[in-house]
């Protein structure tokens, strides 16, 4: 039996700044996922009032959450300007603008001070980064003793065929253009392994990144109160 080398991992851009891209990706069905992502983490909670969303795209969880959990408010962050564009639509149409607020920075430079969220979020942002241990470094700086970091993204498959099967899988009735970033995606992304190497300086167990579904990872870590 010969064994096929794991599927090497193939960088996408980092910031989706074109506008079809964030047109096609606010039209795609993350219901689903997204609801399925605030519920996790509202199970990981408690969640404290201030909540940080890394990579917001167009601000689709920030909104659940707060459809769902009166007692938050969200700085939605992205560096994309086209993204949030989309997002303060969405914002607007569920009358959320005085809960959710819009920045664009970058999420490996954070601009907030310590310590100044209870929790920190993040959905598929990890895998648009060539690097992303300045990307935990960060979400660790600006978490309060005792917050929330809760990270989730897509894993890089085996094999070629297994991209296949999970984009057939998963977007059926979606665009060419849509399917398309889908694949990117899943070959941007990092493998369980990978991901629980490039935490482990920053005291994160590895035991805090597990598989939760057939393409996803996620990381639930709570950051030690002060002594």
């Amino acid at each position: 039996m010969v064994l096929q080398p794991m599927l090497p991992r193939t960088l996408e851009p980092e910031v989706m700044d074109d506008r079809q891209e964030a047109v096609e990706y606010n039209e795609m069905d993350h219901r689903a996922v997204n609801d399925l992502f605030v519920q996790d983490l509202m199970m990981a909670g408690p969640l404290g009032r201030d909540v940080l969303d890394l990579g917001t795209g167009t601000a689709l969880i920030p909104v659940a959450l707060c459809l769902k959990e009166p007692g938050v408010r969200v700085m939605a962050s992205d560096a994309s300007v086209e993204m949030l564009e989309l997002a303060r639509y969405n914002i607007e149409i569920h009358r959320l603008l005085d809960r959710v607020q819009l920045h664009r920075g970058d999420a490996k430079k954070l601009v907030f001070g310590k310590e100044y969220f209870d929790t920190v979020m993040s959905n598929s942002l990890v895998h648009h980064l060539p690097t992303c241990d300045t990307l935990f470094e960060e979400s660790l700086r600006v978490l309060r003793p005792g917050g929330l970091l809760f990270v989730r993204d897509l894993t890089r498959p085996e094999t070629e065929e297994e991209v296949e099967r999970l984009v057939d899988l998963y977007t059926q009735g979606e665009t060419e253009y849509s399917k398309q970033l889908f694949r990117q995606s899943l070959h941007a992304s990092l493998t369980v392994p990978e991901l629980q190497q490039i935490v482990a300086p920053f005291g994160i167990p590895a035991t805090a990144v597990q598989m939760t579904s057939d393409r996803h990872w996620t990381l639930v870590y709570r950051k030690a109160n002060a002594a």
